[in-house]
C-alpha cells in the first residue's frame, strides 16, 4: 500500500514539473495540475420514477390497511338560522296611502291580499309548534327585542347580542363599529307595532322548518356615531328622527329551546336615501415664525380655489 502510494507521488511530482536544462544545472519549473475530482454523487430520478414510487407508496399503505384521509374543503354551515330572507315583504309605496280608486292604489291591494294569504297559512304552521303564539303579543315583543338588541350593540354586550339577534344579522349590525362610540336610545312609538308578513321554509330537508315573521314599526329615535377621536360621524344626540322600520324575526321552530331572534330588515326601494357621513378635514393654518403667537379670532379662513370638474 505504500509503495503504491509513493510511486502516485512520483508521477505526479513528474507531471507537475518542467525539467529544464541551463547550462550544467537542472531545473524544475511548477506547471498547474487539474485532477478531476469527484463530489457527491447526484442520483437524476426520471418523473415516471417519481410517479411510480407515489403509487407504490399508496399500494403499500393500503395494502397495511392505513389510508390518508381526505381533505373536504367543504364550508362547514349553521342550521340555527337560514342565511336569507324568504320571500321577504315588499312593502307598498307610500306606506299603503294610495287611493284603491287609482290603478297603483288597486294592484296594491291585490299584492296585500296575495301576501295575505300566504301569511295565514304560515301563522297556522307557526302555532302548530308555539302554541302561545299570537300576531297582537308578538309585535309587542318584537319590539322589545329590537330595543334591546340595540341596547346591548352601544353597550358592544356580544355575549347577550348573539342571544337577541341571528348569526346572519350579527356581521351585519358590528361590521365597522370598531374604534366607534354609538349612542342610540329609543323615545317612543308613534304607532303600535303590527304583523305585516309571515313565512315558514324549510332547509335542508324536509320538515326542518323556520318561522319568518316580519313586524312593521313606527318610532322615533335618536342616534348619534363618534369616530375614535370623539368627533361626530352621523347623527345627533338631541334631534329625535321619525323612523318607519320592517324587523324580520326568525325562529328555527324544530328546535324546544329556541327562540325569536332579529333576523334582519327590509329597506322599501322608496325610501328616502341615508345622511350623509360628516367628514371632518384639518385646515392649514398660518407658518407662524418663533415668538408669534396664533391669534384665532383674526385668522381668516382661506376659501379653495375653484376646480372644473368637467369641460
Amino acid at each position: 500500500m505504500a509503495m503504491s502510494v509513493r510511486r502516485t507521488q512520483v508521477v505526479l511530482q513528474r507531471a507537475a514539473c518542467i525539467k529544464l536544462k541551463i547550462g550544467e544545472m537542472d531545473v524544475r519549473l511548477p506547471v498547474p495540475l487539474l485532477l478531476p475530482v469527484r463530489t457527491k454523487k447526484r442520483i437524476f430520478i426520471p418523473p415516471v420514477a417519481k410517479m411510480n414510487l407515489l403509487e407504490d407508496l399508496k399500494d403499500s399503505s393500503r395494502e397495511a390497511d392505513f389510508t390518508q384521509r381526505h381533505q373536504d374543503f367543504e364550508r362547514p354551515i349553521n342550521i340555527g338560522c337560514s342565511v336569507v330572507i324568504f320571500d321577504p315583504y315588499i312593502p307598498p309605496e307610500g306606506d299603503a296611502r294610495l287611493s284603491t280608486l287609482s290603478k297603483e292604489g288597486l294592484k296594491q291591494r291585490t299584492e296585500q291580499i296575495r301576501q295575505s294569504a300566504s301569511s295565514q297559512l304560515a301563522i297556522r304552521k307557526i302555532k302548530e309548534y308555539d302554541s302561545q303564539f299570537t300576531t297582537k303579543d308578538f309585535a309587542k315583543k318584537a319590539q322589545e327585542i329590537f330595543i334591546e338588541a340595540h341596547n346591548f350593540l352601544t353597550n358592544f354586550n356580544r355575549h347577550m347580542l348573539h342571544s337577541l339577534v341571528t348569526e346572519r344579522c350579527y356581521p351585519e349590525m358590528t361590521r365597522g363599529n370598531r374604534y366607534k362610540t354609538i349612542c342610540w336610545s329609543f323615545i317612543e312609538s308613534l304607532e303600535a307595532p303590527k304583523v305585516v308578513h309571515a313565512r315558514c321554509p324549510e332547509m335542508i330537508t324536509k320538515g326542518n322548518l323556520y318561522g319568518q315573521v316580519t313586524v312593521r314599526m313606527h318610532s322615533r329615535q335618536t342616534l348619534a356615531i363618534y369616530d375614535r377621536f370623539g368627533r361626530l360621524m352621523l347623527g345627533s344626540k338631541e334631534q329625535p328622527k321619525d323612523v318607519l322600520e320592517y324587523l324580520v324575526l326568525e325562529r328555527h321552530l324544530n328546535n324546544p329551546y329556541g327562540g325569536w331572534r332579529l333576523h334582519g330588515k327590509i329597506v322599501p326601494s322608496w325610501a328616502p336615501a341615508k345622511d350623509p357621513i360628516i367628514k371632518t378635514v384639518r385646515i392649514p393654518g398660518p407658518q407662524l415664525k418663533p415668538g408669534e403667537e396664533f391669534d384665532a379670532l383674526n385668522y381668516q379662513v382661506p376659501k379653495p380655489e375653484a376646480v372644473q370638474w368637467y369641460k
